[in-house]
């Protein structure tokens, strides 16, 4: 069997629900040719983009399982370790040109550089006759969501309500595997220079387990979901979002299981609280699309960048370790270094907190995010942080700031999330963890608040007053 078709897989590494590996192997089918799969590494350019070494390292793993799968049903996976986006157009001509492989299949990349890269890449195809085959965003809804007028949506809201419209218009059913081309494959696990240790017990590589864990939350705790996705000790969320980010999961795939769990409870599949979720997936990564600036750490408001951010090194470092006094973003930042990984309702708090009491640059945390974040998405870490710092599209008004003690004492009533991660506040009754007195602290051996929570609400309140008119 001749493979003349080349499936090129970047953050879609799944064999089900992949329309470039599925549509490719197809059209192999038609002509009685087989395909191939290739991914290409690029750890300098992630290292550039401030990916963190949980992600790649899930990603390896997710990699490897997927050759093994690939090699069961007789199709190769091929690694080529390209280093950065702008050596990967010459390696993909090469092995193309070596390999005979006349089609190249691949589902479309949102951010600039992984669009310049794409084309680029089919660029230097096409001077060698190699056909590019582009299938569709990674999205629920990838067609453009526009308005009446044919304008990008600026809220959500409305998006949203025309987002669900569309989804309710096409066959979102999920792709199958590709059939099997040949005799299994020889396997050996791959093993990258890149990766390091991570939770792997709360993140194995392993699709299928990904798959079950979906179908656990959805039987299980979606009902739920409205109820306790705030509270950062119910495990009410559905901790998939790593698997997302990488494509070990396709978002058809998570919605089959929402209209099945919905059809389960007589309700309509529209109301879940949990495709919401996924629909500011799609609206975050689409507003990258319409407006590319928000990929060149610009602000969607471009007013806000006269604002000038304090610069105070001490203050963002203690913010990072966990060690800024105010004890529920101490617990938040120390659960993303500890798993790489944060609750949502915290992610809120402790941008919050950054951008808004430390009137930290927003590109500090956004970048801090991404370094450690297991699930970090380019698009929705950027539309979460400008949505806090009051610089983004849909974002919180410039005067609301979160008041972390009393967040702490509405989302961790008993203190129970602080005790598991800030542990030398964990003999401290319910009500005093929230905010130690001086004498508590001292003994706890606890730091004070590195910032006067009132004065520093005014201050931030006070810097977005000054932009009006300008």
């Amino acid at each position: 069997m001749k493979i003349t078709h080349l499936v090129w897989l970047r953050n879609d590494l799944r064999w089900t629900d992949n329309p470039a590996l599925y549509f490719a192997s197809l059209a192999a089918q038609s002509t009685n040719d087989g395909i191939a799969v290739l991914v290409t590494p690029t750890p300098a350019q992630w290292r550039e983009h401030n990916e963190s070494d949980a992600k790649n390292s899930l990603r390896a793993g997710l990699i490897s399982h997927l050759s093994k799968a690939l090699a069961e049903r007789g199709i190769p996976l091929h690694c080529l370790d390209t280093d950065s986006f702008e050596s990967a157009p010459n390696r993909i001509r090469d092995f193309c040109l070596e390999n005979s492989i006349q089609h190249i299949w691949f589902n479309s990349d949102i951010p600039v550089h992984e669009q310049q890269r794409d084309q680029a890449v089919c660029a230097l195809l096409n001077e060698h006759h190699i056909e590019s085959h582009i299938q569709a965003a990674d999205l629920l809804v990838s067609q453009p969501v526009l308005s009446q007028q044919g304008t990008p949506f600026k809220v959500f809201t409305p998006f949203f309500n025309k987002w669900v419209t569309l989804l309710a218009q096409q066959d979102i059913t999920p792709l199958p595997a590709p059939e099997t081309q040949a005799p299994a494959l020889s396997w050996e696990p791959l093993h990258f220079d890149w990766e390091t240790k991570y939770r792997d017990d709360l993140w194995p590589a392993d699709q299928e387990i990904a798959k079950q864990k979906l179908w656990q939350f959805c039987h299980h705790k979606e009902r739920h979901y409205q109820a306790k996705r705030d509270y950062p000790i119910e495990p009410g969320t559905s901790t998939l979002s790593p698997y997302l980010a990488l494509g070990a999961l396709g978002p058809r795939q998570c919605l089959e299981a929402i209209f099945y769990t919905c059809n389960q409870e007589e309700k309509r599949w529209q109301d879940s609280i949990w495709l919401k979720e996924l629909a500011w997936r799609d609206f975050y990564r689409q507003l990258m699309g319409h407006f590319p600036t928000l990929s060149m750490n610009r602000p969607f408001k471009p007013e806000t960048d006269a604002l000038t951010w304090r610069q105070n090194e001490s203050e963002f470092k203690a913010w990072c370790e966990g060690k800024t006094g105010f004890p529920i973003v101490d617990a938040a930042m120390r659960q993303l270094n500890q798993t790489g990984w944060m609750h949502n309702r915290l992610r809120m708090i402790t941008a919050s907190f950054c951008t808004k009491l430390l009137f930290a640059d927003w590109r500090q945390g956004e970048a801090y995010f991404m370094s450690r974040l297991i699930d970090g998405e380019f698009a929705a870490n950027n539309g979460g942080w400008q949505w806090s710092a009051s610089t983004g599209c849909d974002a919180a008004p410039y005067f609301r700031v979160f008041n972390p003690t009393r967040q702490s004492e509405t989302y961790d009533k008993e203190g129970d999330f602080i005790r598991r991660f800030v542990p030398e506040l964990a003999k401290l009754d319910a009500k005093s963890i929230h905010n130690p007195k001086p004498e508590q602290r001292r003994r706890c051996g606890y730091p004070d608040p590195v910032i006067d929570y009132k004065s520093s609400r005014l201050a931030a309140i006070a810097a977005f007053d000054a932009l009006k008119g300008k």
